[in-house]
């Protein structure tokens, strides 16, 4: 018998749906899961799996998450530098950043998304015509992979006043 290794990531199952193939015999069906994974920290990824039964389509998606993480740049562990808007087919997304203590606002699978990735302080607006799940977390995901990292306020006051010194 072979030993799983325990994740170092967080789950959570965004949907199941049972999916139908039509064959000469009759139908086929099998299960679709779709599952966002992340450590809570910075890192956060999307991943579907099919499968016979449900939990073989979970575990193949909890793999396919972990194989497509991207890593969020964060301010003081709790929110994103900037605000930023993100397309996947008709879902759209808005991300602004909040103050401490403001709390995580956003609905359903961008909630997921946001949460595994360790944000905790942002306001979420969902503006596309879809109710789809699946292109409502990668349209969050596209938002957070669009996010650049802020440089320290230091480096950006030495730079403004190396442009000065030198336009004099």
């Amino acid at each position: 018998m072979t030993q799983r290794r325990k994740s170092d990531y967080a789950d959570r199952l965004l949907e199941v749906r049972r999916v139908t193939r039509v064959m000469a015999g009759g139908k086929r069906f099998s299960f679709r899961a779709s599952v966002v994974v992340g450590d809570l920290r910075g890192r956060v990824g999307f991943g579907i799996g099919k499968g016979l039964d449900v939990m073989s389509a979970i575990e193949k998606a909890k793999r396919r998450g972990e194989k497509h993480l991207i890593t969020v740049p964060l301010v003081d562990r709790r929110t994103i530098p900037h605000e930023v808007d993100a397309k996947y087919g008709a879902a759209r997304i808005r991300l602004k950043p909040a103050k401490v203590g403001h709390g995580l606002i956003a609905g359903s699978a961008a909630r997921a998304v946001l949460e595994l990735a360790g944000v905790r302080d942002v306001s979420a607006k969902m503006t596309g015509r879809t109710k789809n799940k699946i292109a409502n977390a990668r349209a969050a995901l596209a938002a957070l992979q669009a996010l650049h990292p802020r440089p320290p306020k230091a480096e950006t006051q030495n730079s403004k006043s190396e442009i000065l010194n030198k336009s004099q």
